[in-house]
């Protein structure tokens, strides 16, 4: 399953969004509004829940700089990953978008293709407050 976010148009060199992807922390402030948990766990990863869905633990895993940001699921039940992919547009401005690749049965990508295509749309447009 592939889910894509909108492109969005962030006022912060592409430099500067992607010193701020690699640092795990940074995640919460893109996180919903409805984040019930979010945990940084090491370096590299980081433990986040949402309201009614289960805790995912993802985990860095690729970082090509001021272009690329990979993370992926640290573990196997749910196995995907969150791609940032960030283009320089000016010396200060620059455009983020989140594409999702998973490896889900049908019954899930069907139940879970709602809920995840509003999550990476949620965490492209808070791009912003990074």
């Amino acid at each position: 399953m592939n889910l894509e976010s909108p492109k969005v148009t962030v006022e912060k060199s592409a430099e500067y969004l992607f010193n701020s992807l690699s640092d795990v922390k940074n995640f919460e402030k893109l996180m919903p509004e409805n984040i019930a948990k979010f945990e940084v766990l090491g370096d590299d990863i980081f433990n986040f829940g949402l309201k009614g869905m289960p805790e995912i633990k993802l985990k860095m895993k690729e970082k090509t700089p001021n272009s690329k940001v990979v993370l992926a699921a640290a573990s196997d039940k749910l196995p995907f990953t969150l791609v940032a992919n960030i283009e320089t547009l000016t010396e200060n401005q620059s455009a983020v978008k989140l594409d999702f690749e998973g490896d889900f049965n049908p019954m899930m990508a069907m139940m879970i293709k709602g809920p995840i295509s509003k999550f990476i749309e949620t965490l492209a447009q808070n791009m912003g407050k990074l």
